[in-house]
């Protein structure tokens, strides 16, 4: 009986003082690339471009607005072939604005593409440094508390988004 719980104690010990070595550590990477200079000026790029593409889109939306009051102004005087084909432009005007908000915004669209060409290099940069921090140091593990995973209590002590910066050599 001694026997078993000798051995179970020395096992639990031996548990115990083996997480008590694994590292972990926290970094914010929505506070790291804020900070980037690179990073704010694609930021910059793809705003200018989102609404430049939102601007040309409300063009084409007052325009078809303006078509739906014509047509309700003047659909009483018009003869059915008439109204037929108004009807039909006034879908093709609908459909292409439809269109050109999914080709700009829609999954996959150009201002995914766009972001993923300006914004995924940056954040292969930092992802790069947080794997060389880990390595570097000895981590086993990294929580990004920016986005996604929630953390309920972090000790400052472990957030080393600090110390990301300063591999990337951004103060």
């Amino acid at each position: 009986m001694k026997n078993i719980i000798l051995t179970i104690t020395c096992l639990l010990g031996l548990f115990v003082f083996g997480r008590a070595q694994e590292r972990y550590a926290i970094v914010d990477t929505k506070y790291i690339l804020d900070k980037m200079p690179e990073y704010k000026e694609a930021q910059k790029k793809l705003d200018a471009t989102s609404m430049q593409w939102q601007k040309e889109i409300d063009t084409k939306q007052a325009g078809l607005d303006k078509m739906y009051k014509d047509y309700d102004a003047e659909q009483v005087m018009l003869s059915d072939t008439l109204k037929k084909k108004r009807e039909d432009q006034l879908f093709n005007m609908e459909k292409e604005v439809r269109d050109l908000q999914r080709k700009r915004f829609g999954y996959e669209g150009d201002l995914f593409k766009l972001r993923q060409e300006l914004v995924k290099p940056i954040q292969d940069k930092v992802y790069n440094a947080i794997q060389q921090l880990a390595v570097n140091r000895m981590y086993e593990l990294i929580l990004d508390k920016s986005e996604g995973i929630t953390v309920i209590f972090a000790d400052p002590k472990l957030d080393k988004s600090d110390d990301v910066l300063k591999t990337l050599g951004i103060k």
